[in-house]
């Protein structure tokens, strides 16, 4: 038992102290007035994507998807943004893969933006389709020699067993990525998120927040929400 404290409690003095001693938004933040908010969320996606790409913030495409496995685990990754349209969020992975056969048995799933450069949060949750053969290798054909290499690497989630066998399966895929551009990854499967809930988040440094919450009707219009922060 000791020693398991003494592990427990090595770094943690360091670790604790340097938590508690970071601030968030002690600078200057935008504003945002829910009440010039669009009729639907992705106008004002967009508007913030940009926003938060000018402001500085470092690989605004980046977001949190969460999903569930069979035993309705929550499970959550990081992953990039592919597009956002009227068909919903897009985004790309192989369908064997954990997320890839999480969605598979239970399409329902979150999206999650985090822009702390201007305070910002976007929440996302709904249906994600996979899309077809065609669209998902088109995805991939306008992305660069190494996306390509990663998806013909394959194997994603499966176990490993050792660094110099992925070193191999690498060297493989990248120089087969240069030989032949067009060379089909088959499970490499686009999908698309559309959303049924979006919720905006703009921080405050006096803890007074704006959340803005679009929910979807059957008929497919928009109703807006403020939520107490």
């Amino acid at each position: 038992m000791t020693g398991e404290t003494g592990s427990e409690e090595t770094g943690g003095a360091e670790f604790r102290t340097t938590l508690h001693s970071l601030r968030v938004w002690d600078g200057p933040l935008p504003a945002f007035d829910p009440a010039t908010a669009p009729a639907e969320p992705l106008p004002l996606f967009r508007a913030w994507f940009t926003d938060a790409a000018r402001a500085g913030q470092p690989e605004p495409h980046t977001m949190s998807l969460a999903t569930v496995d069979a035993q309705g685990r929550p499970d959550v990754r990081t992953l990039m943004l592919h597009d956002a349209d009227a068909r919903g969020w897009h985004f790309a992975t192989h369908a064997t893969s954990t997320k890839g056969q999480q969605l598979a048995g239970c399409p329902e799933a979150a999206l999650g933006f985090y822009w702390p450069a201007v305070a910002r949060q976007i929440r996302l949750r709904g249906r994600v389709t996979a899309c077809g053969p065609q669209e998902s290798r088109a995805d991939l054909a306008v992305r660069s020699r190494g996306a390509l290499a990663a998806a013909l690497t394959g194997r994603q989630s499966e176990v490993l067993g050792s660094t110099e066998e992925l070193v191999r399966a690498s060297e493989a895929a990248w120089e087969r990525a240069g030989a032949e551009p067009d060379a089909p990854a088959p499970t490499w499967t686009r999908y698309v998120l559309a959303p049924v809930e979006v919720e905006f988040f703009q921080g405050d440094a006096a803890r007074r927040h704006t959340r803005l919450r679009y929910r979807q009707t059957p008929d497919g219009t928009w109703t807006r929400d403020l939520l107490w922060p």
